[in-house]
């Protein structure tokens, strides 16, 4: 009953988008309201329709009803309650149809348009809408059903069907395959929807983009609209990739964050370029250009998008992310064409209604900045493109099958990364329409001598790594500029005001909170900079076979295996789990439990690393091997990797920052946006 009723809600959800894609268009090309408002409240019925499918597959998941094969594929009778919700997204059929829930979420809450939205944009804004929740609902539907059910045939071959076909008997399996060990780290939980709610949010300024384009608007009132809603995009899709890190950080047992696997790649590349629309916004909000960068940052974003998720379901990709191979990888690649040719085109169209007579005139103008910027984030967007696509082309093409690895992508980017940390550290500090040299020289004076003083001590203190030295510079730059533009307007307010100085910060930031959110992020992205330096430059491993009472040695720590034990848990795992002693200076800091865990059901083992975290580092142990009888020999892999954790607590100041730039504007904020839209609507009339 369940598998019907969410298959059923499927189809018509499906049906009802075809309905709504078609009445938007011809009511926006006709201008006729009555089939705009239909196709409206249509879109809105979209989000209770999957969500009544979401609720009958999860109904399925948690009763364990194996002659769904989508269930049976994914879950065991032995896994608990919060994993099995975790198998909502765990396998291809469930993620689909979760992305198509996330996508009818999105739509129902960017339908109900403010009175402020003009007519004109929104029956394009909900063809948009409409035709991409068809594709992924005819997915659903047509290809990758996670409704279907098991059946046998008379001569004993297995089949799975949605209906019961002639001559066939259902099969119902008293058990299932269970979920890959790899997803049921609590990251897991988290990471997936996260990622998806990122990636989906996109599709909101880019419905807008596209309607600007199809109603030749030149103002920036449509990024006004959909500020917050690219925001919050960003926000999970920052949060998303930093779950997944630490996610690969405790479960792969390899001592790194970040691999540069196709499908991590895949995700930072919407963020990349995301990123830079986020910023080249700005500068069309304040002076009125970058028209045509938005509309094209906005477009690659969005098909980046659909791209990761055509690679990761193509079954082109190998990776412990990708799911396996499927017959829908040339409908996302027809689709992914489409949308980039007509969306182009449209751009084309309105290329030249998208000119600005104003001219950049100044090299260290705030605008200029932001242009680099632009181009830094497109390079290394291309260049992770470029590792992407080449082994695939070439496989293709060539026949030959080549590897791109983290080498490659560290070398290309690490100049790239480089430039964005000198911007970050530039660009506060510059002015809107003309700034020179000798005004900006002046606030960099201070900043400059800060860094040079703490690359002296870096290097005094023993570090000859000149990448390092370069990086911890440019941070401490960074750090300096934006605590220095706190600093000053918190004395310009307590100067005017006569408020305390804590007063005068939480006001400050209250009025203008997307500048001093955008401060908080760029704090937290240094935070993050200086993790990374610390494990890609500074990183120590060792690897060694060693007895009982016998010690290992990296750095200054020594490591003694103190005893192993194997057993079976309750939850069908073989789990066994090794005692080792961390010990500095002759004196025992703490003990490890570095353990593998074999999953009986899916055959697979997990390396559970044992980790001794401080701020100052990492000490990360795996087992990797040890004597099944005796258990009197083990093989270990350590690792030590300093200043990493400062990586994850610079996500979480990132994510505040974000918070605080997208939380609800004051009335005053309100109307200075209002006089600068004015403003900026007559510059753009008068063009």
């Amino acid at each position: 009953m369940a598998a019907n009723l969410g298959f059923g809600s499927l189809i018509i959800a499906f049906l009802l988008s075809v309905y709504c894609g078609v009445m938007t268009v011809i009511g926006g090309w006709r201008k006729i309201p009555v089939l705009i408002e239909s196709a409206r409240l249509g879109v809105r019925l979209l989000f209770p329709l999957t969500s009544l499918s979401v609720l009958c597959l999860t109904y399925l998941l948690i009763r364990g009803e194996f002659n769904i094969y989508y269930v049976y594929t994914v879950i065991s009778s032995d896994l608990p309650v919060h994993l099995r919700l975790t198998a909502l997204w765990g396998g291809q059929e469930g993620s689909l149809l979760f992305w198509s829930w996330l996508l009818a979420l999105y739509a129902f809450g960017a339908s109900g348009f403010r009175r402020d939205v003009d007519d004109d944009l929104k029956p394009w804004v909900l063809a948009v809408f409409a035709i991409t929740m068809a594709f992924f609902l005819s997915l659903s539907v047509f290809f990758e059903n996670p409704f279907v059910r098991m059946w046998q045939t008379t001569s004993g071959d297995q089949l799975t069907a949605m209906f019961q076909p002639e001559g066939a008997l259902a099969v119902a399996p008293g058990n299932g395959f269970g979920l890959n060990p790899l997803l049921r780290h609590p990251g897991m939980i988290y990471h997936p929807p996260a990622l998806y709610l990122g990636f989906v949010g996109f599709t909101i300024p880019f419905a807008y983009g596209i309607a600007a384009l199809i109603t030749g608007r030149k103002d920036y009132r449509w990024i006004r609209y959909t500020r917050r809603w690219t925001l919050l995009a960003w926000l999970f899709l920052s949060l998303g990739l930093l779950l997944g890190s630490r996610w690969a950080y405790d479960v792969l047992g390899w001592g790194g964050y970040w691999g540069w696997d196709p499908v991590e790649i895949a995700a930072l590349m919407p963020w990349l370029t995301g990123t830079a629309y986020l910023h080249s916004i700005i500068t069309q909000e304040k002076v009125g250009m970058f028209k045509r960068w938005n509309i094209v940052l906005i477009i690659v974003t969005y098909g980046l998008v659909i791209l990761g998720v055509f690679l990761t379901r193509s079954g082109i990709l190998s990776s412990v992310h990708a799911f396996s191979e499927s017959v829908i990888g040339p409908y996302f690649w027809g689709f992914v064409a489409v949308v980039l040719c007509l969306s182009f085109g449209l751009l084309a169209w309105r290329w030249n209604d998208l000119r600005t007579e104003i001219r950049l005139d100044s090299l260290f103008s705030r605008e200029v900045l932001f242009l680099f910027n632009n181009f830094v984030f497109v390079g290394i967007m291309l260049v992770c493109l470029w590792g992407v696509l080449y082994p695939i082309l070439t496989n293709v093409f060539l026949d030959q099958k080549i590897t791109v690895g983290p080498p490659f992508y560290e070398r290309a980017t690490a100049p790239l990364f480089a430039s964005l940390l000198l911007l970050m550290g530039v660009a506060p500090l510059s002015a809107w329409g003309h700034s020179t040299w000798k005004t900006t020289k002046r606030g960099l004076v201070i900043p400059a001598v800060i860094s040079l003083l703490v690359i002296l001590v870096t290097f005094i203190s023993g570090v000859r790594s000149p990448g390092a030295l370069l990086g911890f510079g440019l941070i401490m730059h960074v750090i300096t500029v934006t605590v220095h533009e706190y600093a000053r307007g918190i004395r310009v307010r307590c100067r005017q005001t006569g408020e305390p100085v804590i007063i005068a910060f939480w006001k400050l930031a209250d009025r203008n909170r997307r500048r001093y959110g955008g401060y908080i992020i760029h704090l937290g992205i240094v935070l993050m900079a200086l993790g990374i330096i610390g494990i890609e430059v500074f990183q120590q491993e060792t690897q060694g076979t060693i007895s009982r009472g016998e010690t290992m040695r990296l750095g200054q720590y020594d490591f003694t295996y103190r005893d192993l034990a194997v057993f079976d848990s309750s939850d069908g795992r073989n789990i066994a789990r090794a005692v080792v002693s961390v010990e500095l200076n002759g004196q025992e800091r703490a003990q490890v439990f570095p353990r593998r865990d074999y999953y009986y059901d899916s055959q697979q083992p997990v390396t559970v690393p044992g980790v001794l975290s401080s701020l100052e580092e990492d000490l990360y142990v795996v087992l990797v091997d040890w004597q099944p009888i005796s258990s009197r020999e083990a093989t270990f892999k350590i690792y030590r990797n300093p200043l990493i954790n400062w990586l994850w607590l610079g996500g979480f100041v990132l994510m505040f920052g974000t918070v605080v730039a997208a939380w609800p504007v004051t009335r005053d904020e309100r109307d200075r946006a209002a006089q600068m839209a004015a403003r900026l609507s007559m510059k753009a009339s008068d063009q």
